[in-house]
């Protein structure tokens, strides 16, 4: 059988935008009040618990890797988002404006990955889920770093560079993990 990356990437991105507009009708836009560290430091906390799942292999809470995943790439997409606007000035955005910007940036990092996944020859399609994790943990740690040093790198990309990487790797895990949910089925 043969797969598409496109349709499948389409279909993670969807299951990641439900969520999104859904309890953007919940909470509206409170999240405009973060600052990118704080996203990025929300962004650490989800993949940690990812990390701690996976050594483990059991959870106490009654959600798995799926929704942390989910909420890794909203959270991307919202500081992307919050480079772009700042971080506190309109805390009650328009919800269509939002979803316009929610899907510029994912449309985005879609094409990076198209582009990447045409060089790289879907590599990432024989990793595993663990190092997926791995790897958003350590575009993390790197976003920390420039966020440290106040956004100046001497050579390497910037902190929304690795926004859409982690987006990338995170849908990348949504995929693999649905692709197992399917054969179990």
């Amino acid at each position: 059988m043969a797969v598409d990356t496109n349709k499948q990437y389409n279909t993670a991105i969807l299951a990641c935008k439900d969520i999104f507009l859904t309890k953007m009708k919940d909470y509206g836009t409170a999240w405009r009040v973060l600052r990118p560290e704080s996203l990025t430091d929300q962004i650490y906390i989800k993949a940690n618990r990812i990390r701690s799942i996976q050594g483990k292999g059991t959870h106490k809470i009654g959600e798995d890797e799926w929704p942390e995943f989910i909420g890794i790439v909203n959270y991307a997409v919202i500081a992307l988002i919050q480079l772009e606007l700042g971080d506190g000035e309109d805390l009650d955005m328009n919800h269509g404006e939002v979803e316009k910007l929610y899907d510029k940036y994912v449309s985005q990092a879609k094409s990076l990955m198209m582009d990447k996944n045409h060089d790289y020859g879907e590599a990432w399609r024989n990793m595993r889920v663990s190092s997926l994790a791995d790897i958003i943990l350590m575009k993390l740690l790197r976003v920390k770093q420039i966020e440290d040093n106040k956004g100046k790198t001497f050579i390497s990309e910037g902190v929304d560079a690795n926004y859409y990487d982690i987006i990338n790797y995170a849908v990348f895990a949504l995929i693999k993990l649905s692709e197992v949910k399917h054969e179990d089925n």
